[in-house]
């Protein structure tokens, strides 16, 4: 049974079903008198209402111990590696440990959700920017004054894992990398060339590998905001400590070997105008991928195939258009953080994988995400332009 509710934005209404799947239906009309029915009738409606219970609360005792994980964010989010730490680190916590966590960078996700019951936010730190000295300046700080009894960290190439190894060379901590499989008294990971198995006690850091944890979890953390007040060397710039930041070099999406790619959209044999398709990836900025069915019509090459039979995709975002979701595809995006699927079948494999699916015309929905993009480009350039009168008028007043 479907059950309307609110959105935020109500240009595009959409149902939940039971199973809490949410389904944008293009053209459908928005009854806001049943949605503010749904929508103000309390937590315990809303939480029917999408298929979720209320978690409890981890451990409600005073904490004795604590168990540090250390993590840049993106955007103000945490990455499914980096929720993977945390829940590690939220499992081997018993009842008198507390799970902290130390984000450089802003962070806009629920920390709380993901285990954390301690959370410092190192805003003025960027992930695209290098300054490993403030970074473990800023780290052993945190670490003086929290005191944790192990640090846990992503083991990856995007900073934590250097960071990670830089510390326990900087405080002579035990360390152990590549972990792939983590409890209260011991973590294993393999080792020659993953022709064995070695173990060893829980040591001072952790580095841990991808995939090793899953990262939903039966409880939530307390949640709690802290701050931490970081000395001169982790405040001041890039350029005292020696290096030199050169910037982030920015290549064409199509480039992108879709493994790394953070952004995909997705082709399958409901997209009949390819133009269109790589018009809009284009304005996304997003990299190509495509079904076995779609490369087999030679619509696509080869190397854009996403599935069992192809590549294997850990997008933040992935839009599939025209896809139906055989096993195999799925398969390829089972590490993909949110699927939106757009089809005209709204009982396709698919949706059951999809975060969100826009039940409607392919083509029609690529339309409309170009007209949009544009739209919202147009908008903010004027907005720009706006913003930038004013202080022209004055440089020209002081120059005068």
């Amino acid at each position: 049974m479907n059950t309307t509710i609110k959105r935020i934005d109500p240009r595009r209404p959409f149902t939940i079903t039971a199973a809490g799947i949410r389904r944008i239906t293009l053209g459908a009309t928005f009854d806001a008198n049943a949605s503010n029915d749904q929508s103000h009738g309390g937590a315990s409606g809303g939480a029917h209402a999408h298929g979720q219970a209320v978690k409890p609360l981890r451990t409600s005792q005073p904490a004795q111990r604590t168990v540090l994980v250390a993590a840049h964010s993106d955007r103000g989010a945490l990455d499914e590696h980096t929720r993977q730490v945390l829940a590690a680190a939220a499992l081997i916590a018993d009842a008198q440990t507390q799970v902290a966590l130390v984000v450089f960078g802003e962070l806009k996700d629920d920390a709380a959700v993901l285990g954390a019951d301690r959370i410092v936010e190192l805003a003025t730190f960027d992930r695209r920017r290098f300054a490993p000295e403030r970074e473990l300046q800023a780290l052993a700080a945190c670490v003086a004054q929290i005191a944790p009894a192990h640090i846990l960290m992503p083991d990856n190439a995007t900073g934590d894992g250097d960071l990670g190894r830089r510390y326990a060379a900087y405080a002579g901590a035990s360390i152990a990398t590549q972990v792939v499989e983590i409890d209260a008294a011991r973590v294993s990971s393999y080792a020659q060339a993953k022709q064995a198995y070695a173990s060893r006690a829980l040591p001072d850091v952790v580095l841990l590998a991808a995939g090793a944890v899953d990262p939903r979890l039966p409880f939530v953390g307390a949640g709690e905001r802290v701050e931490i007040a970081l000395p001169a060397e982790a405040i001041g710039t890039a350029e005292a400590t020696g290096y030199k930041d050169l910037g982030i070099e920015e290549i064409d999406a199509a480039q992108v070997a879709l493994e790394e790619a953070d952004f995909i959209v997705s082709a399958g044999n409901g997209v009949a105008d390819v133009a269109a398709f790589e018009q809009l990836a284009g304005a996304f900025g997003a990299a190509i991928g495509a079904s076995r069915v779609a490369v087999d019509n030679g619509l696509f090459p080869r190397d854009k195939q996403i599935g069992a039979t192809g590549k294997t995709v850990e997008a933040s975002v992935y839009i599939a258009f025209g896809i139906s979701g055989a096993v195999q595809h799925l398969q390829g995006i089972k590490d993909c953080r949110h699927v939106i699927a757009v089809n005209l079948d709204g009982s396709a494999p698919i949706v059951k994988r999809a975060n969100l699916t826009i039940i409607g015309d392919t083509q029609a929905t690529i339309a409309s995400l170009i007209d949009e993009v544009a739209r919202a480009r147009s908008t903010r350039a004027s907005a720009g332009a706006t913003a930038a009168t004013p202080a022209a008028t004055v440089a020209e007043g002081v120059a005068a």
